[in-house]
């Protein structure tokens, strides 16, 4: 696999990191999972649980890593974390700015016992600015980087965001980071330190929005921009059993397949044109249509038509589709819990999920003898961690 040999110790939590260390540990990365002493991580405990009794998010952002208990508030624990670094390649850690370096395990440290060391801090404003040590999880991130505005109920009010953007734009900008510095290291012999800023991916990832903001100097107006519902082959319709389906793609071959199988080629020029109240009469057609058969028969109407069409799936239809199982997206392990499968798919060497979960500070022991500890010295980090 593509990460094979990398060693990687991970002490986030939550979400932004444990996604990015699940990710390179479905490629063959060893991640070490560094937990604090009592309840470890918190995802442990948090949410719907399978009948192993087990957390579907632990089960989903943990399967093949191995769990170290270590006690920084310990100088064994804090001594045991740098002599694990000496054989790292990477460090990722989500703490607040400064806390790492408070407790001896940031960057500097990791870097003076090993230079190779890549370095990640995923944080939610980063690690400089006025902003840099206030709390926030992914909805405040959201609301600050302004996409909690684009995302209206049908009363035109902010409603909470059903994705979490900021927490895995977070995630995937350090990967994306992570992968560069591994890869410039080949050439210098050096790692690096990454300050990554989940309020600056989450706005890295609005390029097809913001032209109101930069082209217009104005907030856009939601309802009426191209990506929101303003184009009429943009948008949502309700069929007539009360179910969904969208059109999304205003190519203009697609509007003039519909529309010329629907018998309205006087819409297309309509329809072709700019997002915004001028397409109300395409949509106040296409809304009486759809609601003239169910989401089902739209789908066997639409079969044969090229025209960007989906049905609205729950998520529980979502992930039982065919292409999801041709995809393997929806894995089933041998004790038949099921799995979110890895999307990075190579021809070579692809990913393999290793769907085995770490009792808490399962590996402790034998990762510290690994790194050369005797019994004396397990015992007295095993001791601090008890403390």
């Amino acid at each position: 696999m593509k990460l094979e040999g990398l060693r990687v110790l991970d002490l986030s939590l939550f979400l932004p990191g444990p996604m990015l260390t699940q990710t390179m540990a479905d490629h063959g990365a060893e991640v070490i999972k560094i937990e604090p002493p009592g309840e470890g991580e918190p995802v442990r405990n948090v949410g719907y649980r399978t009948a192993d009794d087990v957390s579907v998010w632990f089960r989903n952002t943990h399967r093949g890593k191995k769990s170290v208990v270590l006690d920084f508030k310990s100088p064994a624990g804090v001594a045991a974390f740098l002599k694990l670094c000496e054989t790292a390649d990477v460090v990722v850690e989500a703490f607040r700015p400064g806390v790492v370096d408070r407790l001896g395990v940031g960057y500097e440290a990791a870097a003076k016992v090993n230079p190779r060391i890549v370095y990640a801090s995923i944080s939610a404003f980063g690690q400089t600015g006025p902003e840099s040590r206030r709390p926030a999880h992914d909805i405040a991130i959201e609301a600050l980087a302004g996409v909690v505005s684009l995302n209206l109920g049908s009363d035109g009010k902010p409603t909470n965001p059903h994705m979490p953007v900021a927490d895995m734009a977070g995630s995937m900008t350090a990967l994306a980071g992570i992968l560069m510095a591994l890869l410039r290291r080949e050439k210098t012999g050096r790692g690096d330190y990454l300050d990554i800023s989940m309020q600056d991916s989450t706005m890295a990832w609005l390029p097809n929005v913001t032209g109101p903001v930069f082209a217009e100097d104005r907030a856009p107006r939601v309802k009426e921009e191209r990506s929101f519902g303003g184009y009429s082959f943009f948008s949502v319709y309700e069929t007539a059993d009360w179910r969904h389906v969208v059109l999304g793609g205003v190519e203009h071959k697609f509007v003039r397949n519909l529309l010329n199988a629907l018998e309205r080629p006087d819409l297309i020029p309509v329809a072709e044109g700019p997002p915004g109240p001028t397409q109300e009469p395409v949509k106040e057609f296409l809304r009486a249509t759809f609601r003239t058969k169910t989401r089902t028969e739209w789908e066997n109407w639409f079969a044969d038509k090229d025209v960007c069409f989906a049905p609205v799936l729950d998520l529980h239809e979502a992930f039982h589709q065919p292409q999801i199982a041709a995809r393997d997206m929806l894995h089933r392990d041998a004790e038949g819990n099921l799995h979110i499968g890895t999307p990075i798919r190579y021809r070579d060497e692809p990913g393999t999920l290793d769907t085995t979960l770490p009792a808490l500070g399962q590996h402790t022991e034998a990762v510290l003898r690994q790194a050369g500890y005797d019994d004396e010295a397990v015992t007295t980090v095993l001791a601090g961690r008890k403390a």
